[in-house]
């Protein structure tokens, strides 16, 4: 039998990465089947409130594993003196 990629993730994984422009971070949060929807909504919430995160993507698998893309723009600070 195949293993399944998925299964390999751990529960509640968080991946962060950057775009090749620079110009967005992104954050990849895994939400294993197990895990309700009011639980993940609510660590969601979380990381937009209190990270300036907003949800670019989402997607279900087919065994209720799911996963969110959250991105935030990269500021950059240019230096005065």
């Amino acid at each position: 039998m195949r293993e399944d990629f998925r299964s390999r993730i751990p529960e509640g994984a968080v991946r962060r990465d950057r775009d090749l422009t620079g110009q967005y971070e992104y954050l990849v949060l895994h939400v294993s089947a197990r895990e309700s929807t009011q639980e993940a909504r609510q660590r969601l919430t979380e990381h937009a409130e209190y990270g300036k995160w907003e949800l670019q993507r989402s997607r279900l698998y087919v065994g209720g594993s799911r996963q969110f893309w959250l991105r935030r723009r990269v500021l950059r600070v240019e230096r005065t003196a």
